[in-house]
């Protein structure tokens, strides 16, 4: 399936794990609900009319709901990442004089364009926030990043992303467990939490408690559930899932991620599939093993 990628980044973003998240779907016609919205790439690819999407990350919500009001625009945009790409490329200190500026103007006044702009120019596509809710992400050091092609680029994205939305979706900026009681039978609710035990979330942190209360709300569902962990890396495993998440069906896929822009940064990672509904052998058997693309 041609997967249909956001215009911010992050890491951790599922891109090349939704098409094994859209073959485990049940066959269910309600809303699709996520608690975690994260970049969105799993919810804009999932062509649900109605959905619910929430994140305690305001920028996240502001973005997308200024692009399905239309006040931001793919040309809006374009225009900005112009001027400030080329002002990136001129700007001091080869280019964070600039990078600086922004992110300071955004911390002081936070909008969609300058989100745009350092989710783009930031270290290694991380997102991350400090206690005051600032951005804390340095540049990348590239300052010729916002060539003309990587512009087209992200407009696109943009493009597609407005095509997506519908005027149904419905956005919030509430914590998990305000969302997770809006979905009813005939519902999916997609949770990709911030994962325990290996590193901060882009904008907040996450306790054993946030899990726990994660685990009675969807035990206590009507709606199907599907949610996105890790399993084990190399090192160690993950330990909510046997405290946890062992009570409902566990499908898992190797898979391998960059730490950094060195083969040597290369990781592996078992992702987890926790779900409340029966997976068909077949299902099972398809989705299991290493994910070449990836590589």
């Amino acid at each position: 399936m041609k997967v249909i990628t956001p215009p911010i980044k992050s890491q951790g973003i599922k891109t090349k794990l939704v098409p094994w998240i859209k073959d485990i779907l049940p066959n269910e016609k309600g809303t699709w609900v996520e608690p975690f919205l994260g970049t969105g790439v799993v919810a804009f690819n999932m062509r649900y009319k109605q959905a619910i999407l929430n994140d305690t990350n305001p920028h996240i919500i502001q973005l997308y709901q200024e692009i399905q009001e239309g006040t931001l625009t793919s040309q809006m945009v374009k225009i900005y990442l112009e001027k400030e790409g080329n002002k990136l490329r001129n700007a001091g200190n080869e280019g964070y004089d600039h990078f600086r500026f922004i992110r300071d103007r955004f911390n002081d006044n936070p909008n969609s364009l300058d989100f745009i702009f350092l989710s783009r120019a930031g270290f290694n596509g991380m997102m991350r926030f400090n206690k005051k809710g600032h951005w804390n992400i340095p540049f990348c050091k590239k300052p010729e990043r916002f060539a003309q092609a990587y512009i087209t680029k992200i407009v696109n994205q943009v493009i597609n992303v407005s095509y997506v939305i519908k005027p149904e979706w419905k956005f919030y900026n509430k914590q998990f467990s305000d969302i997770i009681p809006l979905a009813k039978k005939g519902d999916v609710i997609y949770c990709d939490p911030p994962y325990y035990g290996r590193h901060v979330d882009y904008y907040n942190g996450w306790t054993e408690d946030d899990e726990e209360l994660l685990f009675n709300q969807l035990r206590d569902t009507d709606a199907k559930f599907i949610l996105s962990t890790w399993h084990h890396n190399d090192y160690r495993k993950n330990e909510m899932i046997n405290k946890f998440w062992s009570k409902f069906n566990i499908i898992t896929k190797d898979h391998f991620y960059h730490s950094g822009g060195k083969i040597e940064n290369r990781r592996s990672i078992v992702e987890a599939v926790v779900c409340n509904f029966d997976l068909g052998e077949e299902i099972a058997e398809h989705n299991h093993g290493i994910d070449e693309k990836s590589k």
